[in-house]
């Protein structure tokens, strides 16, 4: 008896470490913060442009339509003349005609949905992603990423960012010597470092927006609802008070 009760405290004490073991495996690179501000139109424009003319490609949004786009201020039009590259309809979903098979073949697994990307990985753990990534020539694509190792994805943003090659140093920690990894810029791209990092912020800001788009408008009508609901509080207290004044 004593040791079936030892087993079911062992899986017990397990499945209550399993998410801070997770956690600690996965917390190796620190994460940047992401300058998310889904108020900037602009920037939610940049990124919306960076998404299809870099991530569409192969990636699919299969759950935002491209008039939504319109909630931007953005035109049907400019839309279609700047943004569907496909022969897709204004109103159709933001979907790839690559084969899921051959995407498999290609890279190992199908690119995965984009929709709900930020949502699910979180914006600082993609911005710090889509800055991580480095050449590594025993990869099979011939690029490897920091932030997510051995990463079957290549890096579609390297003409902007540039190459970058991982660099180990040994330094010297609290008296330990340690090996500390660290990207190093061998072969400049179109946009300098500042440049990049604001490019990558406008898509992180869009892939945010994209998961959601109507929390703006959610919020809004959030604030609304609760000034409403405080008013009618008050009058409803005034209105209590005045009918029982005689009881009291």
């Amino acid at each position: 008896m004593m040791k079936i009760n030892n087993f079911f405290l062992s899986a017990l004490l397990a499945l209550l470490l399993a998410p801070v073991m997770g956690w600690s495996a996965g917390a190796e690179v620190k994460l940047d913060k992401a300058p998310i501000d889904l108020e900037d139109g602009l920037s939610l424009q940049r990124g919306a442009r960076l998404f299809v003319n870099y991530c569409l490609n192969c990636h699919s949004a299969a759950y935002m339509r491209y008039n939504r786009l319109t909630d931007l201020g953005l035109s049907e039009e400019d839309i279609e003349k700047y943004l569907v590259f496909t022969g897709a309809k204004v109103g159709s979903t933001m979907t790839v005609a690559m084969n899921a098979d051959d995407a498999k073949r290609w890279f190992g697994a199908a690119p995965p949905d984009l929709t709900v990307i930020a949502r699910s990985r979180g914006p600082d753990w993609l911005y710090t992603y889509l800055r991580t990534f480095y050449r590594d020539d025993s990869r099979a694509l011939g690029w490897n990423n920091l932030t997510f190792p051995q990463v079957g994805m290549p890096h579609a943003l390297w003409e902007l960012q540039g190459v970058q090659v991982l660099k180990e140093e040994e330094v010297e920690l609290h008296g330990e010597k340690r090996l500390v990894k660290r990207l190093v810029l061998a072969e400049p791209g179109k946009l300098s470092r500042t440049e990049y990092d604001a490019a990558v912020a406008d898509l992180v800001n869009y892939l945010t927006y994209m998961g959601e788009p109507a929390r703006l408008k959610r919020i809004q009508i959030g604030i609304v609802v609760i000034l409403f609901l405080a008013v009618l509080f008050v009058l409803t207290y005034l209105l209590k008070k005045e009918f029982w004044k005689d009881v009291h």
